[in-house]
């Protein structure tokens, strides 16, 4: 085969992933070129599973598999290739009473992500799965849409779809080498065995799926992924089997499917066996067999299934596929690049993310914008060290097992930990912390008194964690309490054009007095919340911007995307200072115990920030609240830190001081309505429907301003509003249905209890196109918790102190 000598786009990799972003890209008229160092499917695609279920976590992953589904079933007719792609229903059961409360919100978050789904009895479970040994069984949901395929077909097919609309596809052409123009690509090179070559590109895509890390370290970006060993097997030919539903049974680690008379039976072991590195001419090839890590799911599952106790085993299959450290693929373009892309790491849901991913990659591409919420997979969340060969094989023996392992409200990863810590760490761990990770950072999320266990117990209820968090809640409320935020990310944006970058980032007036603080967003040209910040003008040519820990990159990222050739310089400081917040009621008193600066409000308003001396040091204060109590979050250099903390300590011991964790934060935080970004506002959330309008009033200059500005003339089309239980007893943690006159409208985006208003509270978005604010509170409100419709009171307003009189105090 010639290839060209340019293209629009190399896509990298030609597994299925790859064959997806090549189809969808050459709709589109990209007419990309597609290279495959072996034969197309011969890495992780061709011994995949081939289970295609519709429910993810969010709805946007929900909508990108449901499309997956559509697609696969409308291919053949278009291309020619059999997909193998029938909807045979899926089973999933619970065998404890904590899996049985997860299939029950589970079944809840279908319904509201608009899923067909029905629970199911131990009686009717049998009735559609006659083979199976119901001991043990509590409940069951049956997903009637969900499917299965062929994976190599379904990859062949969308690779003879790319061909017919103008792609390239070009198999055993090994990438060997890039040629750059600063952090843009400009060729890519190649050989054949018969000769070599570089195509002159505007983008490259790395779909290289378990080679992604290594192509990465090539390209210049990070792709944290590790290959593991998955184990299935298949047996030979058993008679009268009949069609079955795909079923899977977390609690033993199993999933079945039946494929044409035979079953496969395969496993998300707990404790999984990473894999690397990977030989140069692996192609269609499996690992060594490892039958004693396989024996005790394989002896769980002939007991659950007593048909195999006499089928033979046809294949015990061990292949290779590639995880993340957290679960979720990596999708976009790639911090540090001008113009790399990357769609990878798919945690064994390859083929039912495929079609999605391809098609929200190609609509990214094309449009230069989130197409619509993929904060979840966005690469950019994906700190450059969490490639670090060491960090990825000890957090993939963990993450594997996590798909089927409980899915608890605030489980902690309990790999790979250990890596980033606060200069505060040893202060906290030896006053009780708990420690919870994000980012890599270690964070105490609840601090432990006297003989309680310093340990998670986690559940669906009313765990250890779910009463200290009610303990520093009501102190903070109450007294005062500190708690850490060194981790949230912190860049200083500097130079003679930092504040015209500024202006075009964010919606706020900037303009503003060194030493202000304004809250505000980055949005991108729909309006939609790509950063919720603070900005604090330190000079007329200096800001410092905090943004959330998880979205440190992410935001970088977007500012130097928007700072082109502009003379501005943007660094990232986070572990240059520590920061303590300090609030509650008491919170002047106790800092005008350590410092000798006038704290008053005439002095030291809302919205300030100013260094001050503090014990014996130096501090900066920024008077802000994220708990709507009074109080200052304590910016200090990290070598001063610790002297910091004590002196705030020691004074402490006479006020009450309370050390607080971020699970009390963020119900303190709900309790006010402030937004969490990534759950209650997302670059799909319109700036005026999620009710930051008042942080977005400047006329024009800005990324968004013309949505903002026309939004303002429609109106909403959507409200975010405040819920709150009328009984105190059930929890909510995210996801659950809104149900407004007994019809569901839509989820809750965030969760938790209300410690200070007497019952569980959400946030969520209630559809209102050409309502008003008293048509939508007119209306009655239901939340459906785990099966339950439980009454819930709406609000516009917070409804812990609505006027904000606490933290201007």
């Amino acid at each position: 085969m010639t290839l060209p000598t340019s293209a629009r786009t190399v896509v990298i990799g030609g597994g299925v992933v790859g064959c997806s972003v090549a189809y969808h890209l050459a709709k589109l008229g990209w007419n990309p070129v597609l290279l495959e160092r072996k034969r197309l499917t011969s890495g992780t695609t061709w011994h995949a599973a081939g289970l295609i279920a519709q429910l993810r976590a969010t709805p946007a992953m929900t909508r990108l598999a449901k499309y997956s589904q559509e697609l696969y079933g409308t291919l053949e007719a278009e291309t020619g290739v059999a997909t193998g792609f029938r909807r045979n229903g899926s089973i999933t059961v619970a065998l404890t009473e904590d899996r049985a409360e997860e299939i029950a919100r589970q079944a809840g978050m279908a319904r509201a992500f608009g899923v067909e789904v029905e629970e199911i009895s131990p009686t009717e479970i049998a009735a559609r799965y006659p083979h199976l040994a119901m001991e043990g069984v509590r409940s069951g949901v049956w997903l009637p849409r969900d499917g299965q395929g062929d994976p190599s077909n379904i990859a062949l097919s969308l690779a003879r779809g790319a061909r017919m609309r103008g792609a390239v596809v070009a198999e055993r052409t090994r990438v060997t080498g890039v040629r750059r123009d600063g952090a843009r690509i400009t060729h890519v090179e190649w050989e054949d065995g018969t000769g070599q070559g570089a195509i002159a590109c505007d983008h490259v895509v790395n779909c290289a799926g378990m080679w992604g890390r290594d192509l990465g370290e090539m390209l210049g970006h990070a792709v944290p992924l590790q290959a593991c060993e998955h184990f299935y097997i298949v047996t030979e030919a058993i008679d009268g089997l009949g069609r079955l539903p795909v079923l899977r049974v977390p609690d033993e680690c199993a999933y079945y499917k039946e494929d044409a008379g035979k079953m496969l039976v395969g496993a998300f072991e707990p404790v999984a066996k990473p894999w690397g590195p990977i030989p140069e001419g692996f192609e269609f090839d499996q690992l060594p067999e490892d039958f004693d890590h396989f024996e005790p799911i394989l002896e769980r599952a002939v007991e659950r299934l007593p048909i195999l106790a006499d089928a033979g085993i046809h294949t015990f299959f061990n292949g290779p596929e590639s995880f993340t450290p957290d679960d979720a693929y990596h999708l976009g373009p790639c911090p540090g690049t001008a113009n790399v892309w990357v769609a990878a790491g798919f945690n064994s849901i390859g083929i039912q993310s495929a079609g999605g991913a391809g098609l929200a990659l190609s609509q990214w591409m094309e449009g230069g914008e989130m197409p619509f919420d993929l904060m979840d997979v966005d690469i950019a969340r994906m700190e450059p060290f969490l490639s670090n060969r060491r960090y990825l094989r000890a957090r993939a023996s963990e993450t594997l097992g996590l798909l089927y392992a409980d899915h608890w409200p605030a489980r902690q990863k309990a790999t790979a930990r250990g890596v980033r810590r606060s200069p505060l760490h040893r202060e906290m761990l030896d006053r009780g912390a708990v420690m919870g990770e994000l980012a890599g950072w270690e964070r105490p999320n609840w601090f432990a008194l006297g003989d309680e266990p310093r340990a998670y117990r986690y559940g669906w209820g009313r765990t250890s964690w779910f009463m200290a968090q009610a303990r520093e809640h009501k102190a903070l409320r109450e007294g005062v309490g500190l708690y850490d935020m060194s981790s949230f990310g912190k860049l200083r944006i500097e130079g003679a054009d930092a504040a015209g970058l500024m202006a075009l980032a964010c919606g706020a007036d900037l303009e503003v007095a060194p030493g202000r603080i304004v809250y505000t967003q980055m949005l991108n040209a729909a309006g939609g919340i790509e950063a919720d910040v603070t900005v604090t003008r330190l000079s007329e040519t200096a800001f410092l911007m905090v943004t959330p820990a998880a979205t440190r990159l992410r935001d970088e990222t977007r500012l130097r995307r928007l700072a082109g050739e502009r003379r501005v310089t943007i660094t990232d400081v986070t572990a240059g200072e520590a920061v303590m917040a300090v609030m509650g009621p008491r919170a002047r008193d106790l800092l005008g115990a350590v410092t000798d600066a006038d704290l008053g409000d005439a002095a030291h308003p809302f919205g300030m920030a100013r260094e001050v001396d503090l014990g014996m040091g130096r501090a900066r204060l920024h008077r802000l609240s994220y708990v709507g109590e009074l109080g200052w979050e304590v910016y200090v250099s990290s070598d001063m830190a610790a002297h910091a903390f004590e002196t705030i300590a020691e004074a402490g011991a006479d006020h009450g001081l309370a050390l607080v964790g971020l699970h009390a934060m963020d119900s303190l935080r709900l309790e006010k309505g402030f937004r969490h970004m990534g759950h209650d506002i997302t670059p799909a959330d319109h700036v005026i429907d999620a009710g930051l309008g008042f942080a977005a009033r400047r006329a024009g200059g800005y990324v968004g301003a013309e949505a903002v500005a026309a939004r303002r003339e429609t109106g909403p089309v959507a409200r975010m509003v405040q819920f709150r239980l009328d009984d105190p007893e059930p929890l909510l943690f995210h996801a659950e249905p809104i149900l407004r006159d007994g019809e569901v409208v839509g989820h809750l985006t965030s969760g938790g209890y209300g410690h200070s208003l007497g019952g569980a509270v959400g946030l969520g978005y209630v559809p209102c196109a050409g309502e008003s604010a008293a048509d939508v509170l007119a209306s009655r409100y239901e939340i459906e918790v785990a099966g339950t419709r439980v009454a819930a009171r709406a609000s516009l307003k917070p409804m812990f102190d609505p006027g904000g009189d606490r933290m201007r105090g």
